[in-house]
């Protein structure tokens, strides 16, 4: 692994982090410092990695961000009954021009991902979602991408990426690699009608803020299908974060961001996690807190994973076959965690992307909904994709 693109963990962080209990989880942390350079990585499962860049931020004005508060914020919190190791890298360092950060980012992160290591990637803003997608391009053949977010961030594909138009570039830039996009917590006012209306076109997912917060687990099933999750802070509501982070009344609070961020943790195709959109203020206590603990609970659920048996034997799962619109739809209940799953049949006539059978995660409700004749939106979404 190339290390050569990190900075240490600041001086006065290390410092900060000697004079913590000896339970605090900051003890429990592999530091990458000044004094002792980069941790071995071979036992841990959970990397920190900051990534200064905003030069693509529509609002950038030349201000420069510091991670030292979250650091310090949560290098004090108490570990939960974790059994996994866990690191942190330091920061990337900005590049001459926001390319060679982006192939800063790519590179580390793809050497993480080839040592089974999830980035947890503190930015920054948010086009660096971009790289963070792209470093998987010789590691997974098809992506899916969770996007929590007031915004859909589509743009304009033929303008420059900013991070109000990462998205635009994921579709339409070789290798094709995405395979479904979701945005959790988007509001309408934010988004025009014709990024509505492209977002139906490619069959992409969309959940309205009001949606999620009414029933915060029916997007455990989109985030336990997601390889990376980008989050980005203009999600949450004013009143939960300091004054330099304000952007809206209207957001998730801090439990409904730390419970997403807990169903992120406990899928097992989650391999990278993002936070973007921090700017650093001096009076910077509640955001950090905030940030803080929305890690704490990714790194619960990570350590509160639970691997489902083999779908190929049948004594591992029960099997229901409904017949809803004249579609036979076959969803599959895990005997061990009792999650389900709806099947998207392999069509041999189409040139499709999944080249099988493949598990679509649901909840209980899209079976009852099913008895009652009524198909899942999510796997009408994922069919028409498979069908393209």
């Amino acid at each position: 692994m190339n290390f050569s693109f990190l900075s240490a963990v600041p001086d006065r962080v290390v410092a900060h982090n000697e004079l913590l209990s000896a339970q605090a989880l900051g003890k429990r942390i592999k530091l990458h410092t000044s004094q002792f350079g980069v941790p071995d990585l071979e036992d841990v499962k959970i990397a920190i990695l900051g990534v200064p860049e905003y030069r693509k931020d529509v609002d950038y004005l030349g201000q420069e961000s510091s991670f030292e508060e979250i650091r310090k914020t949560l290098y004090q919190l108490y570990p939960g009954n974790w059994a996994y190791n866990l690191a942190d890298l330091g920061d990337i360092i900005p590049g001459e021009t926001v390319e060679d950060t982006y192939f800063a980012l790519q590179s580390t992160i793809h050497d993480l991902l080839k040592l089974h290591v999830i980035p947890l990637v503190l930015g920054g803003s948010q086009d660096l979602t971009y790289p963070l997608y792209r470093a998987y391009d010789d590691v997974i053949p098809m992506i899916n991408i969770v996007n929590i977010d007031s915004n859909f961030d589509l743009g304009d594909s033929t303008k420059p990426i900013s991070n109000r138009s990462f998205l635009g570039k994921v579709i339409m830039e070789k290798p094709y690699n995405l395979f479904n996009y979701a945005t959790i917590g988007y509001q309408t006012y934010f988004n025009s009608q014709d990024e509505i209306d492209l977002m139906e076109k490619l069959f992409f997912e969309a959940y309205r803020l009001g949606e999620v917060s009414a029933n915060l687990s029916a997007v455990e099933p989109v985030l336990r299908d997601a390889n990376i999750v980008s989050l980005d802070l203009k999600s949450v509501r004013s009143s939960e974060l300091s004054d330099k982070q304000r952007f809206s009344p209207n957001g998730f609070d801090g439990k409904e961001i730390c419970t997403i961020a807990r169903y992120a943790g406990i899928s097992n195709k989650v391999s990278s996690f993002g936070i973007f959109e921090y700017k650093s203020s001096p009076n910077d206590d509640m955001t950090a807190m905030l940030i803080a603990q929305i890690i704490w609970y990714f790194i619960e659920g990570v350590n509160c994973r639970v691997m489902d048996d083999d779908f190929e034997l049948e004594k591992h799962f029960q099997k229901f076959t409904v017949l809803a619109d004249n579609s036979e739809l076959i969803f599959v209940k895990s005997k061990k965690t009792g999650r389900w799953w709806i099947e998207i049949p392999f069509l041999s006539h189409v040139n499709n992307k999944l080249k099988r059978h493949a598990l679509l995660p649901c909840m209980h409700e899209d079976y009852v909904d099913a008895t009652k004749g009524k198909i899942p939106e999510r796997w009408f979404k994922a069919f028409k994709k498979n069908s393209i």
